[in-house]
């Protein structure tokens, strides 16, 4: 056994505890772009963890439009950070000055990637709760659904529902596996992405 024996759990440990935190990040700024109500014991968990990080952070990136874009310029600093790691770690095929040029770069493939995944999730679990009819009151169904009516009300008011179903869950699934496929693609292969 050698050092690559190391080498998978290592990479999954840095992708696991990365990719937990820029998605507390990249929540953060939906939850503000929507509105979400920051009493739901949900957004107080997200404010806290992600707190220590964004107020420094605000004191150099400026809100604009009532929007906070500490939280999305963090999720992209540790985006960019974690592709560091890995790349030194794996090995991949660019010198060490070409990695730290173009990892800002491959960052934004990635993170648009969890933005879409989190909505795809978000909806598949706002589906499966509408099957089972849960507590409207209940703080993750109320933000649960601040966070997809954004995408799903243009749908809804095109199409109605058809014999008391809403297809505008499935409607949008399919849009952002869409957009998905058709975007990330050519990002990746523009910012020279080994990932």
């Amino acid at each position: 056994m050698g050092a690559s024996y190391l080498l998978n759990p290592i990479s999954f440990l840095i992708k696991t505890l990365f990719g937990l935190y820029i998605t507390l990040l990249i929540l953060r700024f939906i939850l503000q772009w929507v509105r979400a109500d920051f009493y739901n014991p949900i957004s107080q968990f997200i404010v806290r963890f992600t707190t220590p990080v964004l107020r420094p952070a605000r004191r150099i990136i400026p809100g604009w439009g009532g929007t906070d874009f500490a939280s999305l310029v963090m999720a992209w600093v540790f985006q960019t950070v974690e592709l560091i790691v890995l790349a030194l770690l794996l090995g991949v095929n660019y010198s060490m000055p070409q990695i730290f040029i173009l990892s800002p770069l491959w960052a934004i493939p990635e993170l648009l990637d969890l933005l879409i995944s989190l909505f795809l999730f978000a909806l598949l679990i706002r589906v499966l709760l509408s099957w089972l009819n849960p507590d409207p009151y209940n703080p993750a169904v109320g933000l649960l659904t601040r966070l997809t009516n954004p995408l799903l009300l243009p749908v809804q008011r095109r199409v109605r529902p058809i014999a008391g179903v809403d297809l505008s869950p499935m409607i949008v699934m399919i849009m952002l596996i869409l957009l998905e496929m058709l975007l990330l693609p050519p990002l990746r292969f523009f910012t020279a992405s080994p990932f």
